[in-house]
């Protein structure tokens, strides 16, 4: 039995030369009484989960585990209460006679291992598992499962007149399974749920890091009153179902508040809805957590730092763009400056800014929000996103009449930009005069830390690499593993291309001379591309070169 070895888990980790007597020390005299050295650790980077996870299965010969690929035993699930298996991070495997064998996270908590064998009466073997790993297998066997089926035997045998209960009442199996789902979609990390009716089931798919996966496939029978319960959880008409709707949902999940963005869409199976998720504990990033590099994040705070003019981010849906007008305003953010913003939607809500909700349906658009905001004595102005000639004009006007505007457009690149806005009707001199710089972003996934291994580059990296005047000789790649669900990715970063317009760009602009004589100036300049920033952080081992060219294009 492992209690009877009683180390520290600080002098192993010391031991095994994974942390020094500093790092230890640190963590000792930072960490708060309710957070564990190894999550601390951990946090400040000091170590990765799967070092933490490998000295203990070497120091203590506690064997490690993978959760996904085992399959739990639903007769042990009974032996240890939810209540404890949530509290203490463990989840019972399976029994052999008097031995139950559960995964924890934390080996060493000889308390919970403790108060599993008082619960149980059985003798506990304990395997280590990654933290993750176990968050969603406790999610899946203890509480979706559990609501799956209360869910399903309750519509078995519902009464038309107890539909309206179901759906409301909090306690019941619907509304539960309801917030199970959003409540796994959280811990995964999940930007977005999608509930999809097929013609014989009802699928429900996290976008987790930028890709989508299905999570589970539910009986066709459930998706009218979980339709319904997601209704009215967003204010939306439940007996509306042949147009679309937009709602808003304000909960909390796990101690944090959480702000979703509901849609649903009339499909022949029936409505599809999609819920944003925003997390509103991640919602002020400040400049320096967006990824940029050292060249573009001095290039943006010049840019955001001037007393007037246009700051334009452009990208796709989806690029991050919305969180790095945030962390911009986060930073202009002073006592005496006034901030006005007009969005469709107000993804987070900001201390101290004044923020517009944009209602097309009573004529509060972009444009008459833009010319209202301007007699509201701003200092800085941001608009959600330039969509129409009418919002350019104006925008145009606020930063010719000293203000700072910040905004939004949909383009591919940074260059594309400035012939969109010529595209919108706004003449040269008038960008020219008015636009201080463009900035493009897209997000790529992170190769997981835990997993990630050296491998030499190929061929074709080597070469396109050359082609951007860089070289390469290896790359980091995730092996996969349960921290990153074997996707060998785990989290995003941005990747940027940053356009100035100085005396040189505003010259080829006024004389017309288009796209491609912008990007060769970009590049005598110095100015890296996104493909060219993305490939740096390739070099970095932050994530890999198909993620890089999966989002931007080969010049």
């Amino acid at each position: 039995m492992i209690t009877k070895n009683r180390k520290r888990l600080g002098d192993l980790l010391v031991e095994a030369g994974v942390i020094t007597e500093e790092q230890l020390d640190y963590a000792l005299k930072n960490k708060t009484s309710d957070v564990k050295l190894g999550d601390f650790l951990i946090q400040e980077n000091f170590l990765t989960e799967q070092q933490l996870i490998e000295v203990l299965e070497f120091q203590l010969g506690v064997p490690h585990i993978n959760l996904n690929q085992y399959s739990i035993d639903p007769e042990v699930l009974h032996l240890v209460p939810a209540e404890l298996a949530k509290r203490a991070m463990l989840m019972p495997i399976r029994r052999d006679k008097n031995k139950l064998f559960i995964a924890m996270a934390d080996p060493m908590d000889y308390f919970a291992i403790e108060e599993v064998r008082m619960a149980t009466g059985c003798q506990i073997e304990t395997a280590i598992a990654a933290k993750d790993d176990l968050f969603r297998t406790i999610s899946k066997y203890y509480d979706l499962q559990e609501s799956m089926e209360a869910a399903m035997s309750d519509i078995n045998i519902a009464a038309p007149e107890t539909v309206e209960e179901q759906i409301t009442d909090d306690d019941s199996p619907i509304v539960r399974l309801v917030n199970q789902l959003i409540s796994n979609a959280v811990i995964q990390r999940a930007s977005d749920i999608h509930f999809d009716p097929q013609e014989t089931d009802f699928r429900v798919r996290y976008r987790v890091d930028g890709v989508l996966r299905t999570e589970r496939s539910l009986p066709k029978h459930m998706q009218n009153m979980i339709t319904a319960r997601i209704k009215i959880m967003g204010n939306l008409n439940i007996t509306e179902n042949r147009v679309p709707q937009d709602g808003r949902i304000k909960t909390t999940i796990n101690f944090r508040p959480v702000d979703i963005r509901l849609s649903t869409l009339p499909t022949i199976y029936g409505e599809k809805i999609v819920m944003r998720i925003l997390d509103l504990s991640n919602a002020a990033t400040s400049i320096d957590k967006v990824g940029f590099s050292k060249q573009n994040e001095q290039l943006f705070r010049n840019m955001i730092a001037r007393p007037n003019g246009i700051v334009l981010i452009t990208g796709p849906t989806g690029s991050g763009k919305s969180t790095t007008l945030y962390a911009a305003l986060t930073h202009l953010n002073q006592e005496g400056v006034n901030i006005i913003t007009v969005e469709d939607p107000v993804e987070y809500r900001l201390e101290g800014v004044n923020q517009i909700q944009v209602k097309e349906e009573v004529g509060l658009t972009f444009a008459a929000g833009l010319r209202s905001i301007l007699r509201q004595d701003p200092d800085i102005v941001m608009i959600g996103e330039i969509r129409d000639t009418e919002t350019a004009e104006i925008a145009t006007r606020a930063a010719l009449t000293g203000h700072l505007v910040l905004s939004t457009l949909h383009t591919n690149s940074a260059v594309e930009s400035i012939s969109r806005l010529e595209d919108m009707g706004i003449e040269p001199f008038l960008i020219t005069s008015s636009v201080v710089g463009v900035m493009a972003q897209r997000l790529v996934r992170r190769v997981c830390r835990d997993c990630a291994q050296t491998v030499p580059a190929t061929e074709r990296e080597i070469e396109l690499f050359k082609n951007q005047g860089l070289r390469i000789e290896t790359v980091q790649r995730g092996r996969g593993c349960p921290a990153c669900n074997h996707t060998g990715y785990k989290g995003r970063l941005a990747i940027h291309e940053i356009l100035p317009i100085d005396r040189k760009v505003r010259e080829l602009i006024l004389n017309r001379k288009g796209i491609p004589a912008i990007m060769d100036y970009m590049k005598e300049a110095g100015y890296r591309t996104l493909l060219g920033d993305g490939f740096l952080k390739v070099l970095d081992g932050h994530t890999t070169t198909e993620e890089v060219l999966r989002v931007a294009t080969v010049e």
